[in-house]
């Protein structure tokens, strides 16, 4: 049985640790922009507009029915055979608009549910005091639904971080992107693919951490 080779290893994680920025980079833009897309989702299901409903439905249904593989593969390869224009979109964009559309319709129905976790009291009471849709959206509804939903969302960012790694396959050289080239070219894939997954575990972890101080944060004006 042969000794893992911790030499090879010290010298790839400083390496590897060059291309965290364009991972989290582009899960940083996805859940932005995913964040924004689902909040819209999430009202239109909320208050079920005509038409509007039913596209919203057709959405979420597809995105979370098919693998955000095939979605980036679509997006990347098969859509610029139809649009032109679109060939000269790269790989890193490709990922975040796969990452936006794919997370956006799982994250539009946990912010739905935490829309409707909102106590219906006091939308009644906002409405009987003359406050528009829009207003107790803004004031009332969407900050104690943020604070419902942030928990799950987080799960979704630490979730999108990992899924970067199958940008890689659209030629992005992010971390699982490099780990591969260095892995072909030394043949040591065991502690090339070992050395990047210490590097995933670590940023989920420390990540895990600001999501408990950021619950316990938005939780201790509501402690008894």
């Amino acid at each position: 049985m042969s000794v893992l080779d911790f030499s090879y290893m010290a010298q790839l994680a400083p390496y590897l640790l060059t291309k965290l920025p364009i991972t989290l980079g582009m899960a940083s833009a996805g859940m932005l922009c995913a964040l924004v897309l689902a909040s819209l989702l999430a009202v239109i299901r909320v208050t079920r507009p005509p038409v509007l409903n039913q596209l919203t439905l057709l959405f979420i249904s597809f995105f979370r029915g098919t693998p955000l593989l095939v979605q980036l593969f679509l997006f990347y390869y098969g859509l610029p055979q139809i649009f032109t224009s679109l060939v000269k979109v790269d790989g890193i964009t490709a990922t975040i608009l796969g990452l936006t559309l794919h997370f956006s319709a799982y994250m539009a129905e946990s912010i739905r549910a935490a829309i409707a976790g909102v106590d219906r009291s006091q939308t009644e009471a906002a409405l009987s005091i003359g406050m528009t849709q829009g207003q107790l959206m803004r004031r009332i509804v969407l900050p104690q639904a943020t604070r419902i939903a942030v928990p799950t969302l987080m799960n979704y960012f630490i979730d999108m971080i990992k899924s970067t790694s199958l940008a890689f396959t659209l030629g992005v050289t992010e971390l699982m992107g490099a780990t591969q080239k260095d892995a072909s070219s030394s043949f040591m894939y065991f502690e090339a693919f070992l050395t990047v997954a210490i590097i995933y575990w670590v940023v989920v972890e420390l990540l895990s951490r600001l999501q408990k101080m950021l619950e316990h944060r938005l939780n201790r004006a509501y402690a008894r």
